[in-house]
């Protein structure tokens, strides 16, 4: 247990060090009453080309913070946890392919936030365990449906100032980095049922003297035959 809580310490530095990251950006914006949005995605122009590595580091308040906060926490550490050694370039890749994707295809407004992070862990987490069919991250696969279900309606234009796209497009982007590495960290497990048969020179083969047709071989049980030397024995008695 220990050693499990040791690992999943070591591997969280990442994750808590860029949530902190976030709240010290937060806190300078609030503190300075400045704000840093057009720092953010501007889908199709130039300067909106920043924003995809960008855009996860601003928030436009602390609700907005708090709620990107939370889910990043509990979906990074399951992430971490399961998949250490792939969740580093997963969320890289989930941030670029994301953002660039936003910026194809989003309103031409300013996306900053997240959220689009948030979402590309859960699709990661939900579809790995079903492309890997394997029962302990099928496990995580149906708890993330638990706890974050109602996601799903976040990523349809349901609410003007909330970037659906963002989130649409993140977990999408998660969906494929399951599908790309799912032959990559925890597998299920395979076992072998050759282990498990009975030895071969426990079974000896005898003519079917009751069948007409010579060549019908029967496999059927016999004991191991006794020793020479026991037979010699009994031969003494």
């Amino acid at each position: 247990m220990f050693k499990e809580l040791a690992k999943l310490i070591k591997e969280s530095y990442p994750i808590l060090i860029f949530i902190l990251i976030l709240w010290i950006i937060q806190l300078y914006q609030w503190n300075y009453e400045v704000s840093f949005a057009d720092y953010g995605l501007f889908p199709r122009t130039i300067s909106g080309l920043k924003g995809i590595v960008l855009m996860p580091f601003i928030h436009g308040d602390f609700k907005h913070l708090i709620s990107n906060s939370l889910p990043l926490i509990v979906l990074g550490l399951c992430t971490a946890y399961f998949y250490p050694t792939l969740y580093k370039k997963v969320a890289v890749w989930i941030i670029i392919a994301g953002g660039f994707w936003l910026w194809l295809g989003g309103r031409p407004s300013y996306h900053v936030g997240a959220s689009g992070l948030v979402y590309g862990l859960s699709s990661f987490l939900f579809f790995s365990g079903l492309f890997r069919k394997y029962g302990r991250l099928m496990a995580i696969s149906l708890l993330i449906v638990f706890l974050y279900g109602g996601m799903i309606w976040g990523i349809f234009p349901l609410f003007k100032d909330i970037s659906w796209e963002g989130h649409l497009f993140g977990g999408i982007a998660g969906a494929l980095m399951a599908w790309v590495y799912r032959k990559e960290g925890p597998q299920a497990p395979v076992f072998n049922w050759d282990d498990e048969e009975e030895d071969d020179d426990d079974f000896y083969p005898t003519s079917n003297f009751e069948n007409s047709n010579p060549e019908v071989i029967k496999y059927i049980y016999k004991p191991n035959p006794p020793e020479q030397k026991d037979i010699d024995d009994n031969e003494q008695n």
